[in-house]
Order: structure tokens, then sequence, then C-alpha cells
């Protein structure tokens, strides 16, 4: 684990971002932890979920032209990442979002910033149902541009209805990575070395053999 995902884990905790207890999630599973990265909510939370963002995008070393935050979530997400990666990293990306309803008027179209071409990395939150990526596909095709991969803050590498998780599903679709700022795997890491969060360990490594891939 690297010790910006190690500081992550430790932040998400902080801020109510995650939590460990019991929670029934969309899916009707019962699940020992929950993941909101809609608490990352004030000025100082966003710059720093940003500057996690522009890290795992550099360790990820994946090649790319412009970052698209797919709306509405994936807005602020981008925008703080490639504020972050030009602040800390030295890189002034391009970076573009969607809006759900296509302007008229103005600048019109559906697309606000950069133009979307080239190689494209998608910021997003979590990938539930894959849905809202599929969507975005779309989007990128019909600019003629290329999906170069998706980023987010957490894989809970959990399957879905069949054998695969959504982010398998994603990756075997349409051929592309999707990388993590962390995993599961690396939460019940930092579970294993906490003493105050220990007692949270063997609930979400039974969720995990019941449910992981």
């Amino acid at each position: 684990m690297q010790p910006y995902q190690r500081e992550f884990i430790r932040f998400a905790i902080d801020r109510g971002v995650l939590r460990f207890g019991e929670f029934t999630l969309k899916s009707g599973r019962t699940s020992p932890y929950f993941f909101n990265a809609g608490l990352f909510n004030t000025g100082s939370a966003l710059a720093q979920l940003g500057r996690f963002y522009a890290a795992a995008i550099v360790d990820s070393k994946i090649p790319f032209d412009v970052l698209f935050g797919p709306a509405y979530k994936g807005i602020p997400l981008a925008a703080a990442t490639a504020v972050q990666l030009a602040e800390h990293h030295g890189l002034d990306v391009p970076w573009c979002f969607n809006r759900k309803e296509a302007k008229a008027h103005g600048e019109g179209g559906s697309l606000v910033g950069s133009p979307l071409a080239g190689d494209v990395l998608i910021i997003d939150d979590v990938i539930t149902a894959g849905t809202a990526i599929r969507e975005v596909m779309q989007i990128i095709q019909g600019q003629q541009a290329k999906a170069a991969g998706v980023l987010i803050a957490l894989n809970r590498q959990e399957r879905g209805n069949g054998e695969l998780s959504a982010i398998q599903e994603v990756e075997r679709d349409f051929g592309i990575p999707v990388v993590s700022i962390v995993s599961l795997t690396q939460v019940l890491q930092f579970l294993a070395d906490d003493p105050a969060l220990k007692q949270h360990l063997p609930a979400v490594e039974a969720y995990r053999a019941q449910y992981g891939i």
C-alpha cells in the first residue's frame, strides 16, 4: 500500500465518508461498511480529495490527453483533480464535463470546458452498476475521442449478479483499465493494522468471502 492510499483511507474515515457498522445497500445486501463520497463536501476536503486522485493518476501511468467528469458527481472531482495535477505534479491538463441537458443557446451543446478529444481519462467516485460509465462511453465515442481508462475512489471488489464485478464488466466490454485510489484489499489491510478499527475486520472479511471477486 502506497503512503497516499493509507492517508486516503484515514481521511475518508475521519470525514465520515467511510464508515463501519451495518448498512443495507441498494442491492439489498447488508454490508459491514459504507462509502459515501458525497460527504467530501467542503473546500478543504475537495482539495485533499483532488490530491489523492492526482496521486493515483500519476501512480497508474495511464497516458491521457483530457480529464472528463461525468455529470453530476464527476464534475467537481475532475476540476479538483486537474487543479492538483497542476499544483503538485506540474501537469497542466485539459478537463471537461457534460451537461445532463444540452443547451441550444450560448456556447451550446452538451459539453463544457476543453474539447473532448484524444485519449480521455474518466473521473468518478465509484462504479456501482456501470450504467453511468456506459453512457459516458457513448458521449466520448460521439466526439470521435477514445477512452483511456476510468479512475474511481474505491473499488469494492464485489460481484454483481453474475460472477464479475461491475468494474470487471466495464474493463471487459470496453477494453480499458479501471483504477482506484484504494480497493477493499487495502481497506482490509488498514483495518488489520489499526488497533482501534481491528474489531471491524472479521465482518468485512466475511462479507468479502461471500460477495468478493
